[in-house]
């Protein structure tokens, strides 16, 4: 019996395994590079939010990965993944990390550009 903010010991089956975000949209159309000046931003801001610089770290390595290598980056940086999508995390000491979708994945409505 562990606490409520342990880790699942591996090979436990509790690891919860993450998934592409559900398709959104964003509230008006925008471009591939809006796309990404917002994606810029928040992860020059995030660590000013709390937690853990090496988590942030390890979150945008995994947000730019295949699945399969996404979960290896999460697994070995100890990050414990609430929603499977990403957009909810804890590190090892309870810090949460919020994801917003768009650095996640693209919106429905992207403008692609020329």
């Amino acid at each position: 019996m562990g606490c409520a903010g342990s880790t699942p010991a591996k090979g436990d089956g509790n690891v919860k395994k993450i998934r592409k975000p559900k398709p959104w949209k964003h509230p008006q159309p925008i471009t591939k590079s809006q796309l990404e000046q917002m994606r810029e931003e928040f992860w020059d801001t995030a660590p000013h939010y709390g937690g853990s610089k090496e988590i942030w770290d390890a979150l945008k390595a995994a947000t730019k990965q295949d699945l399969t290598f996404a979960q290896a980056i999460v697994d070995s940086a100890g990050v414990i993944v609430q929603s499977a999508d990403l957009t909810i995390c804890y590190d090892e000491r309870g810090a949460k990390y919020e994801l917003p979708k768009y650095v996640l994945s693209e919106p429905t409505n992207l403008i692609r550009e020329n």
